[in-house]
């Protein structure tokens, strides 16, 4: 079938992401091949149409309006034991790969069991992570397709410049994942069980059921508090709060009583005030007129400038 055969038109967009909420892509279509995404690439470069990657859509904010340009949904979900290394597509499921690792006494990414609806390609650009560990730490090579130029490039991890949440693919919108080749680590059974297990538990105890993106806001680096408000960060010094040389963007918003707070139909969560949730009703302007009173509020009372980690897109 034709390129132009497989595009779907307006497109709901809303059940694809975790957050339940946004509006419609004008063009939309899943690839599974590399020749599906340059295919579909150039048509829309052709018809001069932006360009949207999605992928488990967890970590992402999509406009009430919807997106208006092509939606690339990656659908080359496959992932193949290379022991102590896996080759992954980037539309894999996360949960599933390490289930795959586990299973093969493999560690690195234990971090990420549970989280709903994350993909590889995903957790690569925003380099996900968590309890200390980041996706970056296990990429050896990425196989990204340059918009640009119009080819296929292999990354190294020093080429992905991976940093805080960050990735060269955050900053070069020209590179869209499509592959990588992640390089594990030999462990015990019973340490990556456990590892996994109390993971679970401390996301089970601590984060909401309601639908969300994950974490809203990036989490602070306590020298830059320090620099910007001492007395703020020698608090957090007696307090003990700080991990990895981070203080949670969560624990601020909570000090300041901001729990619970709503706008619309989204609120902060009761269980983590890192999280905003979706209570079955809320609009992406809700989310963001949130997202703004947060970050004002806490401006004001710490002096400290809160960054979304959650991706928005319009």
């Amino acid at each position: 079938m034709s390129i132009e055969g497989r595009i779907k038109k307006n497109m709901p967009l809303a059940q694809l992401t975790t957050f339940k909420i946004g509006g419609p892509a004008k063009f939309f279509i899943e690839v599974k091949t590399k020749e599906d995404l340059v295919e579909a690439v150039e048509w829309a470069k052709k018809e001069k149409e932006n360009i949207y990657c999605l992928g488990g859509g967890s970590n992402l904010l999509i406009a009430d309006e919807g997106l208006p340009g092509m939606v690339i949904k990656f659908a080359n979900r496959e992932a193949m034991n290379l022991s102590p290394r896996f080759s992954c597509g980037a539309g894999a499921s996360l949960s599933y790969v390490i289930s795959l690792a586990r299973s093969a006494g493999l560690s690195g990414l234990e971090w990420g069991f549970g989280i709903p609806q994350a993909t590889i390609g995903g957790c690569i650009r925003g380099n996900a992570g968590g309890f200390g560990m980041n996706t970056g730490e296990v990429i050896e090579t990425v196989e990204a397709y340059n918009l640009k130029k119009s080819r296929w490039e292999t990354l190294s991890q020093k080429d992905c410049q991976f940093g805080y949440r960050a990735s060269i693919f955050k900053t070069d919108p020209d590179l869209i994942i499509w592959s990588a080749t992640l390089r594990l680590k030999p462990a015990p059974a019973e340490q990556i069980n456990e590892m996994v297990e109390n993971n679970m538990k401390k996301r089970d105890t601590s984060q909401p059921r309601l639908p969300s993106a994950g974490s809203t806001f990036k989490n602070l680096f306590l020298d830059d508090v320090r620099h910007i408000n001492p007395q703020l960060a020698e608090f957090i010094d007696e307090q003990g709060v700080a991990k990895g040389g981070k203080v949670g963007a969560g624990y601020l918003i909570d000090m300041h009583g901001l729990k619970g707070k709503a706008v619309g139909g989204a609120k902060i969560s009761l269980e983590h005030a890192n999280f905003i949730v979706n209570t079955g009703r809320a609009t992406a302007r809700d989310v963001m007129e949130l997202i703004d009173f947060v970050k004002k509020e806490i401006k004001i009372r710490f002096k400290v400038e809160l960054e979304e980690e959650i991706v928005i897109l319009k």
